[in-house]
């Protein structure tokens, strides 16, 4: 299958091609026979699953569907039957693999349709759309554990083997339009039929089975708002025709769009790139902490010229108050998105935030309005009020959810309704679809339950932590710790190399791609690596803002670098060395912690910071003044800034006893030195790994537990700290030394 990074260059490389000017596009067919030579129909089904959805601009990252309906053996009767093998609920075409697929007997599924016209004749027409989902456990072919998804009847009544259902920008932009029959007409002829809007299910799949049999000889059908449906009998022969109806439409939107005077024209410009980022840093921490007052959230910011282009235009506002219409869309987006009336070449920052705070507040109201009056006595409780799409002219679109993933995809859904509206309006006038409609899709029965299916978000969940000496020792093995909890992670480290490698390493474990900072201002993943050097205040904070433009704001520091000064060959310690020592474990603490109080007093969110200082802090001895000192002002440092960062955030430390593994503070020159000193038997042949084995074992002689310390251990104290595990706890230092008793408080 096509790999993940091949998919990801490819879709950068299709946003390339959309411009101010000319936004709509050809869809190259990227089928190659070699490639599914002796393949399965179901390797065949995922192949194609994945062509399709590898381009946002035809599919949007978990919607649309695909399906086969393949001869297998019954494992009972031994029979051959029909089995419709197609895309489960919650699965998404580009990622999709074999597992993601439901299986159901296909006349097991026909059947149903007596079932549900018994019940539609007792005028219970919800109630017996709601229901049939519950019967398709009952068509399950070989205990798949996949659950199907409502879209199931669409591939089921259309009497064909392939199936593809797709949300096109260019067709939407057709089926969104107000005249959209019309232009169906004029663009395909006979060969495409029109539905008008209906939610997905059961019902939708019988419309579709009969405009099938009142229209022989189409090859598909625009679904009104919604998107597109085409079939054949080859599985080949499918795929092209969805690229082929596709291209049929961004033809003649591309020879009827406005270019530079879509949405009306220009009102705004925007700011150029460095002022724009010198705003945003500004602005997002105060705007993250007011759309996080129920649920916190983590950002995406695009800001390219065809969504500055649409934000800065005339028309913006009245299309942004419309909504979306694809229901894939909505679920993302909410039912519209809050577009800020704030003029970039006029107003000030504090203008633009007294502008957002204005705005929330009469969007949640908005909101309010909106479930009051569209909902019944079945409805579930009002969800978040607060808009997961913020538009700012001169700025961008700002897009939260509750994970990076999630915000990038609700960007990416707004996107392209961004250019089914300029589609639209090129050619016609753009409708959203009706309140009524949008209200019983977002708070439909079945969406609800599918919420509530979903496990609990982890302890970390909708939290950015910026780890500081992630580049080696207890800071790189912190970072997979706490991205294992849902943390969000920027891993800062002074060796640049080594903080992109730390995060290079955690994305590719995940299959998310690399995520480094400031490459693409809405490219990062779970985790980025920053350059800091956090004795120098310019760099942390031009690091700090590289986390807001990344995540939207901080939430928790986590400090594990450090400095131990080698002495020289008399073991004596220079003034430099000394100066050095406290420089970074003293008042790098500080400049980190009196920097990113700026972000947290913006966002008036809960934090936590850690920071890593040592059992030496109180453990006097000779050999290591200047460490031992520093480290003694850095455990006092926590205590003040506990006070200073009261209440919303706790700060507390951490102190190991000395920490061999992994550390870049024991290179192997220095092993070789302290396995000498303390006259342990060791080869020069020996890894370095097993020379700082061996060192570790020496120390753990020394404490209570006779137990080496380890990286994990530091790590679970740190995410202990960070967790609400110790939500009433600050000001405090956790010795994890294994039990030195010198080190015991007196």
């Amino acid at each position: 299958m096509t790999n993940q990074n091949e998919i990801e260059v490819d879709i950068a490389k299709k946003k390339e091609t959309s411009t101010t000017k000319s936004y709509f596009r050809q869809v190259e067919s990227k089928w190659d026979d070699q490639h599914v030579e002796g393949e399965d129909l179901l390797s065949r089904l995922v192949y194609r699953s994945n062509l399709l959805g590898s381009d946002s601009y035809i599919n949007n990252t978990g919607g649309g569907n695909t399906s086969s309906k393949v001869m297998e053996e019954d494992p009972i009767t031994g029979e051959e039957a029909e089995v419709l093998w197609v895309k489960g609920s919650g699965g998404d075409l580009r990622t999709a693999t074999k597992p993601n697929f439901a299986s159901l007997y296909q006349q097991k599924l026909l059947q149903l349709q007596d079932i549900y016209h018994d019940m539609e004749n007792t005028g219970l027409k919800t109630p017996a759309e709601d229901s049939m989902t519950e019967m398709y456990a009952h068509c399950t072919f070989n205990l798949n554990p996949r659950a199907p998804s409502i879209d199931t009847p669409l591939h089921s009544f259309i009497p064909f083997k392939f199936v593809d259902h797709t949300h096109p920008v260019p067709v939407i932009a057709i089926a969104t339009a107000d005249n959209g029959p019309e232009l169906m007409k004029e663009i395909y002829g006979d060969e495409v039929a029109w539905v008008d809007w209906m939610r997905p299910g059961f019902e939708l799949g019988l419309k579709l089975q009969e405009t099938i049999e009142q229209n022989p000889g189409i090859k598909g059908i625009i679904l009104g708002g919604h998107g597109l449906i085409n079939w054949a009998d080859d599985d080949k022969e499918c795929y092209e025709l969805s690229i082929e109806l596709i291209n049929k439409a961004a033809d003649y939107l591309s020879d009827h769009e406005l270019g530079e005077d879509s949405y009306g024209g220009a009102k705004f410009q925007s700011l150029d790139k460095k002022e724009r980022r010198e705003v945003l840093t500004e602005v997002l921490p105060y705007l993250r902490g007011q759309v996080s007052q129920e649920n916190q959230f983590i950002g995406t910011i695009q800001d390219d010229d065809v969504t500055l282009q649409f934000i800065n235009s005339e028309d913006a506002p009245r299309l942004a108050e419309l909504g979306t219409s694809c229901p894939d869309h909505f679920l993302r987006t909410k039912i519209k998105p809050l577009y800020v009336d704030w003029n970039p070449q006029e107003g000030s920052v504090e203008d633009l935030k007294a502008t957002i705070k204005e705005g929330l507040q009469g969007y949640r109201e908005d909101y309010a309005d909106y479930y009051n009056t569209h909902r019944d006595e079945d409805s579930p409780d009002m969800r978040d009020p607060n808009p997961t799409v913020i538009l700012i002219p001169g700025l961008g679109m700002i897009a939260w959810g509750k994970n990076k993933s999630e915000s990038r995809v609700t960007a990416e859904f707004y996107t392209a309704a961004i250019g089914v509206m300029r589609g639209s309006e090129s050619v016609a006038t753009y409708t959203a679809l009706p309140k009524q409609e949008a209200y019983d899709i977002e708070y439909w029965a079945l969406e609800e339950a599918k919420l509530q299916r979903m496990p609990p978000e982890a302890e970390l969940s909708r939290q950015v932590i910026a780890v500081v000496g992630a580049g080696s020792g207890i800071g790189k093995a912190l970072a997979p710790r706490l991205i294992a909890e849902g943390g969000t992670v920027a891993a800062l480290d002074l060796n640049a190399e080594a903080a992109e490698a730390t995060a290079k390493e955690m994305l590719d474990d995940i299959g998310m791609g690399i995520g480094v900072a400031g490459s693409d201002i809405s490219g990062s993943g779970d985790i980025i690596g920053v350059e800091c050097d956090i004795t120098d205040r310019a760099s942390v904070q031009k690091a700090l803002h590289d986390i807001v433009i990344a995540y939207g704001g901080i939430d928790n520091v986590a400090v594990t670098a450090g400095l131990y000064p080698t002495p020289d060959q008399d073991g004596n310690l220079g003034d430099e060395a000394w100066d050095n020592s406290f420089a970074v474990n003293v008042k790098g603490n500080y400049i980190v912690a009196d920097e990113v109080s700026d972000i947290w007093e913006a966002q008036d969110l809960k934090g936590s910071m850690v920071i890593t200082t040592s059992a030496n802090a109180v453990v006097p001895k000779a050999g290591s003044f200047a460490y031992d000192t520093s480290k003694s002002a850095a455990n006092h440092l926590i205590r003040e800034l506990a006070i200073a960062c009261s209440p919303k955030v706790r700060v507390n430390g951490v102190a190991p006893a000395t920490v061999v593994e992994g550390s870049s503070m024991f290179p192997r020159d220095r092993v070789i030195a302290s396995l000498t000193k303390y006259d342990v038997d060791f080869s020069k042949d020996e890894s370095t790994e097993e020379l700082r084995d061996k060192l570790a074992d020496f120390y753990a002689t020394r404490t209570l537990t006779k137990e080496p310390i380890t990286l994990e251990q530091q790590c679970e104290a740190i995410y202990s700290l960070l967790s609400s595990e110790f939500e009433n706890t600050t000001g405090h230092i956790i010795p994890v030394d294994g039990g030195l008793k010198e080190a015991f408080l007196r």
